[in-house]
């Protein structure tokens, strides 16, 4: 059953018993999301960007991504499967990406409509948007959805720079439930638009929409979900010719720097891997990147082809897949397949856009005089605090501890340091108790 809203704010959950309670999530989330409490991770949700990257980290296995399943097809009249680019980074080269989009029809898809198409589209319009004069420089790219999160979260003030563009999936999602509801005689609604993703946060960006009221999208599908389905679904070489397949400049968004390709940007900046993302929005809000035209800007390591809901190495994926655009250029060059050369502003989705709004995450209070007395409490905090930043206190730093401590969601014993400063410190004067008597009992003579 597809899932409600309610239920999907984040894709990313956690499986208590699973839990450990080591550290390394805390110390990789990006946006000091996770808390170590009686012996078990907690998600702040409110800081939580679905980005993935304590999946990837966690030795337990104890963060999973909650996304739909092929069972949700039987709701729906029609469905329609959107395969992300990256799908085909996990299969070699010799696998067509006909025979792939033939094997998605093979597992229960009435039609397959790539998001590569979307791509094209994109392409188009982001060039076009960055010809214009009165833009906040450098315009950051709007395809990530955790990136976006990012910096509603972390980094508000750049809001502006992003492209006022839906993603490629919305583009596609939005083209191709026109485009069935007319040729099947459907209503919109009984038609289910399922995206086949590499990515966490698209699920969570499908049930709370990035810049529109509602997604154009039915559901979120992970790769490592119908893998093993659609590997035994591939058609056998040559059934695939009814199959038509997007140019390689859609595909080859899959790669980090694809899209910059795609969109023609000169003077582009192109940072792949959360961290790295959050280090290069440092500087731009420090003003360092201002001769910067566009930045496409990727959660993933190596872009979408290494989301935390692919199955191959991110590493062979990137290799197939740079084949695959090559050979893909080469056939496009003989066989005259063309990228998409216009685009409507219908199949944008302009008139539906919303502002994206921030998602402030250290509102201490919502009582202004309380927020400022807990904002004292954690500069006094933190001046005691030895500034390791170990994690051993369930904290990713001293500055999370001390904010979580003006919550009240920790104390400072919980600090190894300050802990063992307090044992010594009673164990010192357990020593001098010790050496004392009550006067009628101390028979040692005074001097």
């Amino acid at each position: 059953m597809v899932l409600a809203v309610s239920e999907c704010f984040h894709s990313v959950r956690l499986i208590a018993n699973r839990c450990q309670g080591c550290v390394n999530c805390i110390k990789r989330c990006p946006t000091e999301a996770i808390r170590i409490r009686s012996g078990k991770a907690r998600i702040i949700e409110a800081r939580c960007i679905d980005c993935g990257e304590c999946i990837r980290c966690c030795p337990s296995h104890a963060k999973t991504a909650v996304t739909d399943s092929l069972a949700d097809l039987e709701h729906f009249r029609y469905n329609i499967a959107l395969p992300a680019p990256s799908l085909y980074a996990q299969f070699p080269v010799e696998y067509p990406i006909e025979s792939i989009l033939c094997g998605i029809l093979n597992i229960g898809f009435d039609e397959v409509f790539e998001v590569a198409h979307g791509a094209e589209i994109v392409s188009l319009a982001i060039r076009d948007y960055l010809q214009r004069s009165d833009i906040p420089r450098p315009a950051i790219s709007s395809a990530c959805p955790a990136v976006v999160r990012l910096i509603q979260v972390k980094y508000p003030e750049l809001i502006s720079h992003l492209v006022p563009i839906d993603a490629p999936v919305e583009v596609a999602a939005r083209i191709v439930r026109a485009e069935a509801a007319q040729k099947q005689k459907l209503d919109p609604e009984e038609i289910g638009i399922w995206f086949i993703s590499p990515c966490a946060a698209k699920m969570t960006a499908v049930q709370q929409p990035l810049g529109s009221e509602k997604s154009n999208i039915t559901g979120v599908i992970g790769i490592s979900k119908l893998y093993s389905a659609l590997l035994k679904a591939l058609p056998k070489e040559g059934q695939h010719s009814h199959c038509k397949r997007a140019s390689w400049i859609g595909v080859g968004w899959a790669m980090a720097g694809g899209e910059t390709t795609a969109v023609e940007a000169s003077n582009a900046l192109v940072v792949h891997e959360i961290h790295n993302v959050n280090e290069m929005l440092e500087q731009v809000v420090m003003g360092k990147l201002a001769g910067i035209q566009y930045i496409e800007g990727l959660a993933c390591s190596g872009g979408c082809i290494g989301g935390p809901l692919t199955v191959e190495n991110r590493f062979v994926a990137e290799y197939c897949m740079q084949k695959r655009a090559k050979r893909m250029a080469e056939e496009d060059k003989i066989s005259g397949i063309l990228p998409h050369q216009a685009y409507l502003e219908s199949q944008l989705g302009v008139d539906e856009r919303r502002a994206i709004e921030p998602r402030p995450i250290l509102r201490l209070d919502e009582d202004i005089f309380k927020a400022m007395y807990k904002v004292e409490i954690m500069e006094k905090t933190l001046e005691t605090l030895p500034g390791l930043d170990c994690g051993s206190c369930g904290s990713p730093s001293c500055k999370a501890l001390a904010e979580d401590i003006a919550q009240g969601s920790a104390t400072e014993a919980d600090c190894v340091f300050k802990l063992r400063e307090h044992v010594r410190d009673l164990a010192k004067e357990m020593v001098n108790l010790a050496e004392k008597l009550p006067p009628p009992l101390d028979k040692e003579p005074k001097e």
